[in-house]
């Protein structure tokens, strides 16, 4: 599902039926109109059913016309300025940082409207039955696995950070069923990191990908976090996708803390309490 709903609306139409199409022409028609209205009022406008309108929904895979209505909300508040723009080595220092800010804010806005599909719980489950947590990534998601290395291991909870191609090979053979792998990869289609995945699972060990629902990783993950903000990464490094994927982790850390209740607090509190000690040696 795309962060726009009126976008994968139209990406979709060729896929669905004459009838489940009339409705996808009226909505991308009368996007705002349709926020407003019943189920019945929609059909009726669009010229179908209302058991067509249900089956449309189902098609471009949301669970019914509720879940249609949040997605149409969402698009509507989108800020329209925050346009996606690359920087270009033609730009002026202040466009270019001013594209930086945007493209940022543009992510962390589409990220926010495909939340509600992402399996925090589920993901919260794995985690606090794991032996051991590993942040799996290359490249500049290598960076985004360290930082979630940092912030988890203050919970309490026995993690570590896997960053290039060998130690990720070697540590999924040795990986058991009580072992959790989260994986972050823009792409998602790096083929060391899915071998090294599969290798993971092959040893019984659950796999969380936060990475671009249609790659490969994601094929091969047990749970998936939808995390795929439109840059290009083919001239400048990844910008605004790292800090998707650091705010997506970020979220799943703080789930995890209120999950482990007063035994988190309590270890942030003694990790937090040893550095000012430090501090004030």
């Amino acid at each position: 599902m795309n962060s726009n709903i009126l976008t994968d609306i139209r990406n979709q139409a060729d896929k669905l039926s004459k009838s489940e199409r009339m409705v996808a022409e009226w909505l991308l028609a009368n996007g705002r109109r349709a926020v407003d209205q019943s189920i019945g009022e929609v059909a009726e406008a669009a010229g179908v059913s209302e058991p067509t309108v249900i089956r449309f929904c189902r098609s471009i895979g949301l669970s019914g016309f509720r879940q249609l209505r949040t997605h149409l909300i969402a698009a509507q508040q989108k800020p329209q300025s925050y346009l996606h723009n690359d920087v270009s080595r033609d730009d002026v220092a202040e466009d270019a940082a001013m594209k930086v800010l945007e493209n940022s804010i543009h992510a962390l806005v589409e990220l926010r409207e495909s939340l509600s599909q992402m399996p925090f719980e589920t993901a919260v489950q794995c985690l606090r039955d794991a032996r051991l947590i590993t942040f799996v990534g290359l490249g500049a998601s290598g960076c985004v696995a360290r930082d979630a290395n940092h912030k988890f291991f203050r919970l309490g909870v026995p993690c570590t950070a896997t960053l290039d191609s060998q130690t990720i090979l070697q540590h999924a053979a040795v990986a058991t069923t009580a072992d959790v792998y989260i994986a972050i990869s823009h792409t998602g289609n790096w083929p060391e990191l899915i071998k090294g995945m599969q290798l993971a699972q092959k040893r019984g060990a659950t796999v969380i990908a936060v990475t671009d629902q249609s790659s490969d990783l994601a094929q091969t993950a047990d749970l998936t976090f939808h995390c795929h903000p439109p840059e290009d990464t083919n001239t400048f490094t990844p910008m605004s996708s790292r800090l998707a994927q650091l705010t997506v982790l970020d979220a799943i850390q703080v789930c995890l803390a209120i999950s482990l209740g007063e035994v988190a607090e309590e270890n942030l509190r003694l990790t937090k309490d040893a550095l000012i000690s430090h501090l004030n040696r």
